[in-house]
């Protein structure tokens, strides 16, 4: 069952038909508008293939792919407050956002995400910083790119969105053209900055989820794609989406890599992960899992999850699975670390 349809306004000004809230499954996604949600084959005829060329040449190589931990509690570990906006810290703190980086680079992180989760107009907002979207991510994008080429890595740097910090509407008041926008404009900012993709993250609402995807392709229709959603120990998000409706709909959007990420740590991912599998074989999958349960210690959260456990979480999540893992709330470079190593003996018995 779908909810009404509002309108979008398209490149010329006119306004088309944009869906409301989506319930995916087998047989009840919407048809795609291809102009849209471009295919594969679509996305590599824009420009022959060149702007996925570094995601490609990566995925070309054997084995399984990791990617970095967490931003948020490497920071905290530096002094950011409760509160206060991460963002910021890509102008008046650089070199603790590069040394972060350096960190998951120098751990065997191949994928690497920018300071940005909460870099939308709406989140920003929130402190007064609305109008410095563009300077913000596009900021991060080149800390991170310096520090890669810096240490002559060949790791993709990753322009990171997270959630509006809306609820969309009906249920809220955040429009579907509204979305688009918002995060058509974080996105904009990261490329412009240089990112290699955007890895759109920790949704739980498809309906948003989709908004952040049409508003990437709205300023870069080539651009490779990760999208991951946050599941609960129900197996489903926040929003009660499933996994086998979320990889459903995530494919038919175009997404190139799909799964999840944070949560309350390894356990729930790893049968998020063969659900997924069970319905879309073909799909490459993505899991970056908390470093275990967060638990409230001096208003902070505080995450157990040794490194030696992570590394036996991302190989079952390997099995189950997943191409690409890494590590969300709670994961240092030594969780990375140790799973890059553990990943890599898999992939040599595996062999």
């Amino acid at each position: 069952m779908t909810e009404p349809r509002r309108t979008r306004r398209g490149p010329d000004g006119t306004r088309h038909s944009a869906p409301g809230r989506v319930d995916a499954g087998p047989g009840l996604l919407e048809p795609v508008d291809p102009s849209v949600f471009p295919d594969r084959a679509a996305r590599r005829a824009i420009d022959g293939g060149a702007r996925s060329a570094r995601w490609t040449a990566l995925l070309d190589q054997a084995g399984p792919i990791l990617a970095d931990g967490a931003m948020g509690t490497m920071l905290f570990l530096n002094g950011l407050q409760f509160g206060d906006p991460p963002e910021v810290w890509n102008l008046t703190q650089p070199e603790v956002i590069r040394r972060i980086h350096r960190g998951y680079l120098e751990a065997g992180s191949q994928i690497l995400l920018t300071n940005t989760f909460g870099g939308n107009r709406l989140r920003l907002g929130l402190h007064r910083l609305e109008s410095r979207v563009a300077e913000l991510n596009q900021t991060a994008a080149i800390l991170l790119r310096s520090e890669v080429e810096t240490a002559g890595n060949q790791a993709l740097v990753a322009g990171d969105i997270g959630p509006s910090g809306a609820i969309m509407a009906p249920v809220g008041t955040l429009d579907y053209e509204e979305a688009v926008d918002v995060f058509a404009e974080q996105a904009g900012a990261l490329v412009d900055g240089g990112v290699d993709l955007i890895w759109i993250e920790t949704m739980s609402d498809l309906t948003e989820i989709k908004a952040a995807i049409e508003g990437v392709r709205r300023v870069a229709p080539g651009i490779p794609l990760i999208t991951t959603m946050t599941f609960d120990t129900r197996g489903r998000t926040m929003m009660g989406v499933t996994p086998e409706q979320a990889v459903e709909a995530l494919r038919a959007w175009g997404s190139d890599a799909i799964g999840g990420n944070c949560g309350n740590g390894p356990d729930e991912l790893v049968p998020v992960m063969s659900q997924m599998r069970g319905v879309a074989p073909d799909v490459l999958l993505v899991s970056k899992s908390n470093a275990g349960m967060p638990e409230l210690v001096d208003m902070r959260a505080v995450y157990r999850a040794s490194p030696e456990t992570m590394a036996l979480a991302a190989v079952e999540m390997q099995v189950a699975g997943a191409r690409i893992v890494g590590g969300c709330c709670g994961s240092t470079p030594d969780h990375l670390r140790a799973m890059r190593a553990a990943l890599v003996a898999g992939a040599s018995v595996g062999a």
